[in-house]
């Protein structure tokens, strides 16, 4: 790892223990006030190699993001109340929205699952895009999805 991203990573890491950061946006732009620049996809790589979670609170590491679900409910089904707006089928496709910021948790739930009918998930902010082979398996995991909500 070079130096460069050592030091960005524990700039991170650092800002994170600090306070709740509530976005990636917000991040990168502490990280520029303190003169680290970084675009979107390094930071979200980053994210992702340090094992940060985007929970409630802010980010946080994986391991205290967990110790912090006392609740029995599963990951996925605390995700759909905490962030999901809308259900949308396209096709083969479901389109979840969710608030700015939510969609990255959402899919993480939703990955987390392992769902043998979904082939892959992409989030931005406020939409998380689930692909599925077919419009079969698409209406299994909305059918999946909407039961999590009740």
């Amino acid at each position: 790892m070079g130096a460069h991203k050592k030091f960005r990573q524990g700039q991170i890491l650092k800002l994170l223990t600090g306070e709740a950061v509530a976005s990636q946006d917000d991040l990168r732009r502490q990280l520029i006030h303190l003169g680290v620049r970084v675009t979107q996809a390094t930071l979200s790589r980053d994210l992702r190699e340090l094992r940060l979670v985007k929970t409630v609170d802010g980010y946080k590491p994986l391991a205290a993001a967990k110790a912090d679900e006392s609740s029995p409910v599963p990951a996925l089904a605390r995700a759909l109340k905490e962030f999901l707006l809308d259900i949308r089928p396209a096709q083969n496709m479901l389109v979840l929205k969710t608030p700015p910021g939510g969609a990255q948790p959402l899919a993480a739930a939703v990955d987390s699952e392992h769902w043998r009918e979904v082939a892959g998930t992409l989030a931005g902010d406020d939409t998380v895009l689930i692909i599925t082979p077919s419009r079969t398996a698409r209406g299994a995991i909305q059918k999946r999805v909407e039961e999590m909500l009740r």
